[in-house]
C-alpha cells in the first residue's frame, strides 16, 4: 500500500509539473486559429487555458500540495536524510523532469488528454485559486499575444519549408515572402527607366513600317506624349490596332482617360492599390520636378511578389532597368 500511495504521489506530481509547463506554453490565440480551422484537441485543451491565471493558480497549488505530501510521506518511512534525497530524486526525475520534457513536446496533444482532469482540479481549488486569480488579473492585465514582425515571418516561414513536418514548398516560401515585403520597396526600384522605355509621340502616323516596329517591339501598352516625354498624354493599346487603316495617326485611337501618374518614391502596396481602383496596368513615374522618370507596371509589381520574372514569348529584354544600366555605361 506503501508504494502504491508514492506511485500515485509521483504521478500526480509529474501530471501537475508537466501541465503547467505544457498548456501554459499553449498560446491561446494560437490555439483559437487551430480551433477556427477545426481542431478538435485545440477546442478541449483552450476550455482550461483560457483562464490563465486560474489555470496557473490550480496547477501550481496541486502540485505544491502534492509534493508536500510526498516528502512528508516519505519521511515516515525513512529517516530524515534518507528520506530528503529519496523524495528529491523521486521529484526531480519523476516529478519534474521526465514530464516537462514530455509535456514541452507534446502540449497539444497531451493537454487534450487530460483537460478533464484539469477541470476537476479547477472545480476542487476554486475557492482557493479563484481570488488569487483575479488579483493577478487586475495587477497584470490580460495576456499579451503573440505578433511577431515581418522579418520574423520570414524566418518562420524559411524554417517551416526546411522542415519534413511541414507541407510548404520552396515557391509558397518564395510567394509568401515577396509578400511579405513587397511594401517595403520603391516605385524607383522596379520602374522601366525613361532611357529604355518605347513611347510614341501621339501625331505619328501610323505607316506600314510604324506597325511592323510596334508588332517588334511586343509591347501591350504603349506611353503617348505629346512633343516631349516629359509630357504623356495616354496609352495606345496594341489590340486597338487590329485591323487599323494604314497612315491613321496616334491621336486617333489612343486612350487619353487613362494618364495615371505616380511618385518615384511611393511603395509598392500604395501603387497596387491605385492599379486595383484605377483599373489600369501601367503608370508614369515622376521626379520631385514633376519630370517623367520612366513608366511602372501591374505586371512590375507581381513581379516583386512572386519574386520572379515573368517573360512571355514577345519580350524582347527580360530586365529593362539592367538594359538601362549598361546603355547608360556605354
Amino acid at each position: 500500500m506503501d508504494y502504491l500511495i508514492i506511485i500515485a504521489l509521483i504521478f500526480l506530481s509529474g501530471m501537475f509539473s508537466g501541465l503547467t509547463l505544457g498548456l501554459l506554453s499553449l498560446d491561446k490565440n494560437e490555439l483559437e486559429r487551430k480551433i477556427s480551422l477545426g481542431n478538435k484537441q485545440a477546442e478541449k485543451v483552450y476550455a482550461v487555458r483560457k483562464h490563465g491565471n486560474l489555470l496557473l493558480c490550480t496547477l501550481l497549488l496541486g502540485n505544491v500540495a502534492v509534493n508536500s505530501t510526498l516528502a512528508i510521506y516519505l519521511g515516515n518511512l525513512a529517516s530524515g536524510v534518507a528520506a530528503g534525497f529519496l523524495a528529491t530524486g523521486l521529484i526531480v526525475i519523476f516529478g519534474e523532469i521526465l514530464p516537462q520534457a514530455t509535456f514541452a513536446r507534446y502540449a497539444l496533444q497531451m493537454g487534450a488528454k487530460t483537460a478533464w482532469i484539469v477541470k476537476i482540479c479547477i472545480i476542487i481549488m476554486f475557492p482557493v485559486c479563484w481570488p488569487i486569480a483575479k488579483v493577478l488579473d487586475k495587477m497584470l492585465g490580460e495576456e499579451m499575444p503573440s505578433v511577431y514582425s515581418k522579418k520574423e515571418l520570414m524566418k518562420i516561414i524559411e524554417e517551416h519549408e526546411g522542415s519534413k513536418e511541414s507541407d510548404l514548398d520552396a515557391d509558397e516560401e518564395r510567394i509568401i515572402k515577396g509578400a511579405l515585403s513587397y511594401s517595403g520597396i520603391l516605385v524607383e526600384q522596379v520602374m522601366t527607366p525613361r532611357t529604355v522605355v518605347y513611347a510614341i509621340e501621339k501625331e505619328t502616323v501610323l505607316s506600314k513600317s510604324q506597325l511592323e516596329r510596334i508588332k517588334k517591339e511586343g509591347f501591350t501598352r504603349i506611353p503617348v506624349y505629346e512633343k516631349s516625354i516629359d509630357t504623356m498624354v495616354g496609352i495606345l493599346y496594341s489590340k486597338d490596332l487590329i485591323n487599323i487603316e494604314i497612315d491613321t495617326k496616334v491621336d486617333m485611337i489612343y486612350r487619353k482617360a487613362k494618364v495615371f501618374r505616380v511618385s518615384e518614391k511611393m511603395h509598392l502596396d500604395k501603387l497596387l492599390n491605385m492599379f486595383i481602383k484605377s483599373k489600369t496596368h501601367m503608370a508614369f513615374v515622376e521626379n520631385e520636378f514633376k519630370g517623367i522618370e520612366g513608366v511602372v507596371t501591374l505586371e512590375d509589381v507581381v513581379e516583386e511578389i512572386l519574386r520572379q520574372e515573368i517573360v512571355d514569348e514577345t519580350d524582347r529584354t527580360v530586365d529593362l532597368q539592367k538594359k538601362a544600366r549598361d546603355n547608360a555605361a556605354v
